[in-house]
């Protein structure tokens, strides 16, 4: 294995091609895929966890003969109200060691006050020196050091370290990405989002979730950079790029925390809305339409789902998909819609001016 100097990092060359859509288990042909959505009562958030595991076969049939599993949260900011609750997890984190497998929790947030976002200004920096002490904020405010610590399992700052290369098959913009070597030495990526909606994505689900982990001391913080290459590309709300990282680093599970979802101007500046549901999938397609369909959204509504279904992933409806747990007529609800931006639209404010 090779080494190459790259702006003071250590990147890994290597010959990976899709090595985790491949160790996911997640077929982009396969049809009838399977999701379960389960209430969450009386505050319990582990036990629906558990149930929304259990409707979609056990942690054991889901994980199989994979040993080393990372949990991926959306950890965009430290406000607690953004983001998914450690709860959520720290129950995946107890389900999977008590099959035997080894687990860690990696996130590359997006920004943090005092760090790249400064009197009300978010800047973009590729600087370790900013972006580690930043993340490691982030994981403390967010209750997650604290998490790690108790369940004796290691936090991954995504942003830096040693960087492989991974190829993307079939990509919208890149052949290879750049991401933290912590995701090529995985068996399976757990996608762990919060149900939100998204001014430039409409919604933030679990395929939304993996722009975190496109590395910041590579793309930028806030991800400007990246998002620059999309628009020179004509990337339809971030899909490409959103797409891209799911074709390199397919997650083999997701469980949507929403608990307490987002509605309106989300990521960030959304208002809270009370759902009390976990959803939970190993289709991640199928995942996020399940969550956009409770939260009021039509898959045409969402490009990433359109450009995903036009690149031949499936499924291409929500009635291709097996819904198992609660009655999806039961629980819809209609969000307030974002006001769409286009990247264009914010890029001149968003994260343009580099410390």
């Amino acid at each position: 294995m090779k080494y190459q100097k790259y702006s003071r990092r250590k990147f890994v060359t290597t010959g990976l091609v899709g090595t985790l859509a491949i160790a996911s288990g997640f077929a982009f042909g396969k049809s009838n895929p399977v999701v379960s959505v389960v209430r969450i009562k009386s505050g319990n958030i582990e036990f629906a966890v558990e149930q929304a595991i259990e409707l979609l076969g056990g942690i054991e049939k889901i994980t199989g003969n994979r040993r080393k599993i990372m949990l991926k949260p959306n950890l965009v900011s430290p406000d607690p109200k953004a983001t998914t609750k450690p709860e959520v997890i720290g129950a995946l984190a107890k389900l999977m060691k008590n099959a035997g497998k080894e687990v860690s929790i990696g996130e590359g947030s997006a920004a943090a006050p005092g760090f790249n976002w400064k009197d009300g200004e978010t800047f973009k920096t590729k600087k370790t020196e900013i972006l580690d002490p930043m993340q490691q904020h982030i994981f403390d405010q967010l209750g997650y050091t604290e998490l790690a610590r108790s369940l004796d399992i290691p936090l991954i700052n995504l942003h830096s370290g040693d960087m492989v290369e991974v190829k993307v098959p079939d990509g919208f913009i890149f052949d290879k990405i750049m991401v933290n070597k912590s995701l090529a030495d995985i068996d399976m990526l757990c996608s762990v989002p919060m149900m939100k909606t998204h001014v430039l994505a409409t919604v933030t689900l679990g395929m939304k979730n993996l722009i975190g982990l496109y590395p910041g001391s590579v793309y930028c913080s806030v991800r400007s950079c990246l998002h620059n290459r999309g628009a020179e590309n004509k990337s339809p709300g971030v899909a490409y790029e959103i797409l891209d990282m799911v074709k390199a680093c397919t997650p083999g599970l997701t469980v949507v925390d929403a608990s307490t979802a987002m509605e309106g101007n989300g990521p960030s500046e959304g208002e809270l809305v009370k759902t009390d549901l976990i959803i939970a999938g190993t289709n991640p397609l199928a995942t996020d339409m399940v969550a956009a369909h409770i939260m009021g959204f039509d898959k045409s509504e969402v490009p990433t789902f359109t450009c995903a279904i036009e690149s031949g992933m499936l499924p291409t409806d929500i009635a291709e998909i097996e819904i198992r747990g609660e009655q999806l007529n039961d629980i819809q609800q209609h969000f307030k819609k974002p006001q769409i931006y286009h990247w264009q639209d914010i890029a001149g404010v968003w994260g343009n001016t580099e410390i």
